[in-house]
């Protein structure tokens, strides 16, 4: 892709005057992005002294404060080489009708890393594939991203170079790091060129702008800025093609709910005190193993209002020491939360290395209550069980044990339990008029839920549906199968 990038500019256009029109329109298209509730993210990478930040500075400009941030990417710390790649990455979203801009990127992540951190193919490969996902999903929720690569000659960067060595205020900005880059242009041509290739899908394209002449660069950009969001903005998206599940990921059977059964799923109680202290003493070890190995673990806990997630959740939680895990409850999206992709949210609460996140419901809520209150267009609740499936095959890639419980239970125990949290004043809290609405809507949400664990059963991250109406029998299955998982994964 670089190998035609470097053009001649036309010596007979004023690139000065049309670019001044250029930047008005930029400016009224602000108020269109805002309008729309249209995010936009654009995107700076390119060689050193390719003058990144000279054109962020003239972009914005043109711009209203208020309503984009730029953000400048320096190499991951300490701190944050413990969670999963692309997660500083999401943090850094806009809300709708919002821009960020991005003083270089994800991509970051790729070719420098190969060439300067090592990484092996495989996982340049995983890398690539990561940040491609991560693209499709943002721009099928409706984003905009842009993305420039600003490219200059061998010779050019040369010349660039020794200017800013001339000046002593700026003679700082050429690191030994840009001369070792410089060095070797031919190398790192051939793997700038190489993540070029893999990462420019339909959806997400590159802007390869030469920038040997000033003017002539300026120019460039800005009638990409200006074509590109204009067209969002003016335009209706085009409709999304959604693929078959069964044909993207490999998925394990799990019954329909209907088929569990719930009956001689029982346990006495002296029987479940002597289980249950076994379990946690275990899952105590365990626990400090996963500290010492660096292995983070996110248990999520779906199922029926009642069904006893909050009290396996509290079992589990009493055998964990408390500094390394969080239990994070899961209610309706605030307003922030709902000017982002809806994944947003749940990137920020991942864990860090050999920690544990509890999810008391999830993302989940997306292919359930968004969809059967059609809270969500129909067509973003359909894409959902893909990006769900990412989500949690991009986890696992990253080393994190990803566990999911269904608890069931069947109507009748569900009233049961509704009644007494009813008529019992220290459990009242606990019951609303919400939760007997939903029960109304039980047939509806059954079938919704059986298509959800059928299409998010993946190899990667299965779904284990627990018979819940024993609450002692559901408390102890669980943390046996956390045990078992988390042996199987330090063995490995």
């Amino acid at each position: 892709m670089l190998e035609n990038a470097l053009v001649n500019k036309n010596k007979s256009v004023n690139y000065k005057d049309m670019t001044k029109q250029l930047e008005q329109n930029l400016s009224a298209l602000q108020q269109k992005i805002r309008d729309k509730k249209l995010p936009v993210i654009i995107l700076f990478e390119g060689w050193g002294a390719s003058g990144k930040g000279q054109l962020i500075a003239d972009i914005i400009k043109m711009l209203d404060p208020r309503f984009f941030k730029v953000y400048s990417t320096m190499p991951a710390n300490d701190f944050e080489k413990r969670y999963p790649l692309m997660k500083r990455f999401w943090a850094n979203l806009p809300e709708y009708g919002a821009m960020s801009i991005l003083d270089r990127s994800w991509y970051q992540e790729l070719a420098i890393a190969r060439l300067e951190e090592g990484i092996s193919n495989e996982e340049y490969e995983r890398r690539i594939k990561s940040v491609n996902i991560f693209e499709r999903q943002l721009t099928d929720d409706g984003y905009l991203i842009i993305k420039f690569f600003l490219h200059i000659s061998h010779q050019e960067q040369k010349k660039r170079f020794l200017k800013l060595k001339e000046n002593s205020s700026t003679k700082w900005r050429v690191t030994e790091l840009d001369k070792k880059r410089h060095k070797n242009y031919d190398i790192y041509y051939k793997q700038f060129d190489d993540m070029l290739m893999k990462t420019n899908s339909p959806h997400c394209q590159w802007k390869i702008i030469d920038t040997t002449d000033r003017s002539f660069t300026k120019f460039q950009v800005f009638n990409v800025l200006v074509s590109q969001i204009a067209n969002a903005v003016n335009s209706e998206p085009p409709q999304k093609v959604i693929p078959s599940i069964s044909e993207l990921f490999e998925l394990v059977p799990q019954p329909k709910l209907s088929e569990v059964r719930l009956e001689g799923k029982e346990m006495q109680p002296s029987k479940y005190f002597d289980e249950l202290k076994k379990a946690q003493k275990e899952l105590s070890k365990l626990h400090g193993k996963l500290y010492k190995k660096k292995i983070p673990v996110v248990l999520v806990f779906e199922g029926w209002d009642a069904a006893g997630k909050g009290g396996a959740i509290k079992r589990i939680g009493t055998a964990l020491d408390p500094r390394g895990y969080e239990a994070v409850p899961i209610a309706a999206p605030d307003k922030h939360e709902l000017n982002r992709h809806y994944l947003w949210r749940f990137w920020a609460s991942l864990p860090k290395t050999g920690h544990i996140t509890i999810f008391d419901r999830s993302w989940y809520g997306r292919v359930m209550v968004e969809r059967i209150e059609k809270l969500t267009p129909e067509e973003r609740c359909a894409m959902a069980y893909r990006e769900i499936n990412e989500f949690e095959q991009e986890l696992t890639e990253c080393g994190i044990i990803v566990l999911k419980f269904w608890l069931q239970i069947d109507k009748n125990e569900q009233l049961r339990r509704f009644t007494e949290r009813q008529n019992t004043p220290e459990k009242q809290w606990k019951i609303t008029d919400e939760d007997w609405r939903n029960r109304e809507k039980w047939d509806l949400y059954e079938p919704a839920i059986d298509e959800m664990i059928q299409k998010t059963s993946t190899a990667a991250a299965p779904w284990h549906i627990i018979e819940g109406n024993n609450k002692m029998f559901a408390r102890i299955k669980i943390m046996n199968i956390i045990i078992d998982k988390i042996n199987e994964a330090i063995k490995k």
